[in-house]
């Protein structure tokens, strides 16, 4: 497998993204078009590369193999801050102003639209089997979302995320979701100088981590030992995650830790990437280079030059279409629509859908996918739980009790803010 580097910037005006191979530097190949915003370039499936264009209302879309040429234009109703596709290639996610888009890719359906954040998105990440998907804002706000869930809920009803997280106190600029999937940990980063860490499993804080500037990027190595944060001011910070005293608040010092510090780039850092054997880091920065590191000594192994403030920057695994002219995508995209799907609908469509029934005389209701999902999770928490705590029954209970209890306070606040709403407004 060959790993290789795609980096954008937001001054080219010759090709919107560049193939690299890191080791030698080579230029391997240029995808044309545009330029595409920060953290809005993705691969889908191997098949093809989307990259939603600065200051546009719509995404850019090239087969991997066919630099030279658009395949399509997926046109959406603003323009779009962050993108993220599924790592199963299904679906795809955009944040257009304070909503979230969700289509599907086999038909180019547009399944909902999510408006929970309050003020502009900057971030959409999956987590790695694509069950759950996490968004953050310049509300300070992190969400995350069950794509189950989401998929099963009736149109009548409001989706809610998962768990809100509100620890940040200014804009979240980069979010990183480690392996595991429902058991994964998620890492973010703010413009309020921390990198908080995450379990996705239950929502609890396992750490923060204060540095001396705003932090613009943040990622995990492959074996999640070391967090890496870019700074505003163009450093990176590397922290170990199992030295020194466990602490649910930590102090990253400069003075102290220098020798965590990788030093080259003189302005922000955008992006952060590392290899998939945990050796090398990848950094873009404002300052119009890329950087290509050796973890253990600090230092830098390859600059690359770019025409502009790079946007986005990471390491990928290349797929057998990216070099191969003859290959074509085996499966075509549909048309995206802009509107949700309910609402497109015409009688001509519903009277075309079949609905097969299986197992028609059985009498018992069966089990929603989403019952055996939620099955599957509690079953898969309850053994986690055990591994590390131990079988205990107080346990559990005390857990359920906290949860019921947090259930209430979420209750009334929702009513005190819903009746200060109500007595604010017949005031004016």
């Amino acid at each position: 497998a060959l790993e290789v580097v795609l980096s954008c910037d937001a001054g080219g005006s010759l090709c919107n993204c560049s193939v690299w191979e890191p080791r030698s530097g080579t230029s391997l190949t240029t995808y044309r078009g545009g330029n595409s915003s920060a953290r809005a370039l993705c691969t889908l499936g191997g098949e093809y590369l989307l990259g939603a264009q600065i200051g546009k209302s719509y995404i850019s879309v090239w087969e991997l193999q066919r630099k030279d040429q658009l395949q399509q234009k997926i046109i959406c109703p603003g323009i779009v801050t962050c993108l993220a596709v599924s790592p199963n290639g299904l679906y795809i996610t955009a944040g257009i102003e304070e909503s979230i888009y969700l289509w599907e890719v086999s038909t180019g359906n547009l399944l909902l639209t999510l408006s929970r954040h309050f003020q502009e998105l900057t971030c959409i990440r999956f987590t790695d089997d694509s069950s759950h998907f996490i968004s953050g804002g310049k509300d300070n706000l992190v969400l995350v979302w069950n794509l189950c869930s989401l998929l099963q809920i009736g149109y009548a009803r409001v989706p809610e995320p998962q768990h809100v997280w509100s620890r940040h106190t200014l804009p979240v600029t980069d979010i990183h979701c480690g392996v595991g999937g429902p058991l994964s940990r998620i890492a973010t980063a703010s413009l309020d100088q921390t990198v908080k860490l995450w379990e996705l499993s239950c929502g609890e804080l396992l750490m923060s981590v204060l540095f001396d500037v705003g932090i613009m990027s943040v990622t995990l190595d492959p074996c999640e030992y070391n967090l890496f944060c870019g700074g505003h001011d163009g450093s990176i910070f590397q922290v170990n995650l199992f030295t020194g005293p466990v602490e649910r608040e930590k102090n990253f010092q400069t003075d102290k830790d220098a020798s965590q510090i990788f030093k080259g780039h003189r302005n922000q850092v955008t992006c952060l990437s590392v290899s998939i054997d945990g050796t090398m880091l990848l950094s873009g920065s404002h300052d119009e280079t890329v950087r290509l590191w050796d973890i253990p000594s600090k230092q830098c192994l390859r600059t690359v030059n770019h025409k502009g403030p790079v946007t986005n920057a990471f390491l990928t695994i290349a797929s057998a279409n990216m070099f191969n002219p003859d290959c074509r995508p085996s499966i075509s995209l549909p048309k995206f629509s802009k509107h949700v799907h309910s609402s497109e609908m015409t009688e001509n469509e519903e009277g075309c859908a079949i609905t097969l029934c299986l197992q028609h005389g059985q009498k018992e209701a069966q089990e929603s996918n989403l019952e055996k999902a939620e099955q599957l999770y509690s079953l898969m928490c309850a053994a986690a739980d055990k591994n590390m705590l131990g079988d205990g029954e107080n346990t559990k209970m005390h857990v359920a009790e906290l949860e019921d209890e947090v259930k209430t306070l979420k209750k009334i606040n929702r009513d005190l803010y819903d009746f200060s709403v109500q007595v604010l407004t017949k005031q004016t």
